[in-house]
């Protein structure tokens, strides 16, 4: 039962790491990424529709992301979606596909791109400690089936986790800072 719980809360750690990673992948680099337009909702015959329900994304070089709707009359729609999304690119529209250039990053957008990937690192941070104290709390209901030495042995257990998982974040965090700082 308590390797169980472990396995569940490393789990949820993971998770927690995998969505810090989606979210620095919607972060601008100043290089062109299919995943800064991923997540667009486009508002298709009166239904928010997933871009990549409604278009191929494509990037033909590292400065230009290009999508090409399957049906030309959603063209519009997905342009006024771009631009609505406040991702600072701006869609040019030729009748056949959309072209975003991806414009370079001042040095001071990139100070702030950083501050958002801080942001991001330190809500997985907070993540990872209330998953931490998730499993403190599921061990100390296990204290009237476990000696104390176990008990002892497995909050250590979720301890180790949460160091790893923490530091797992600085790492990627780092990563992610010196991707920004790149001109």
């Amino acid at each position: 039962m308590s390797e169980i719980l472990i396995k569940d809360i490393e789990q949820k750690m993971i998770n927690s790491i995998n969505h810090l990673v989606d979210e620095f992948s919607t972060i601008r680099t100043g290089r062109a990424n299919p995943s800064l337009v991923d997540k667009l909702n486009v508002e298709y015959y009166g239904t928010k529709t997933p871009l990549q329900q409604l278009a191929t994304i494509s990037v033909p070089d590292p400065k230009l992301l290009v999508i090409q709707p399957f049906d030309k009359t959603a063209l519009e729609e997905i342009e006024k979606s771009v631009l609505n999304a406040d991702i600072g690119l701006n869609p040019t529209n030729d009748g056949e596909v959309i072209r975003i250039p991806i414009p370079p990053l001042s040095e001071e957008r990139r100070k702030e791109l950083g501050k958002v990937a801080s942001k991001s690192s330190e809500d997985a941070k907070v993540s990872i400690r209330s998953h931490r104290r998730f499993g403190i709390d599921e061990i100390s209901k296990l204290k009237d089936e476990n000696s104390a030495d176990e008990i002892k042995r497995l909050e250590s257990k979720v301890q180790e986790l949460t160091d790893k998982y923490v530091n797992k974040i600085d790492e990627l965090l780092l990563i992610k800072q010196n991707e920004l700082l790149e001109v």
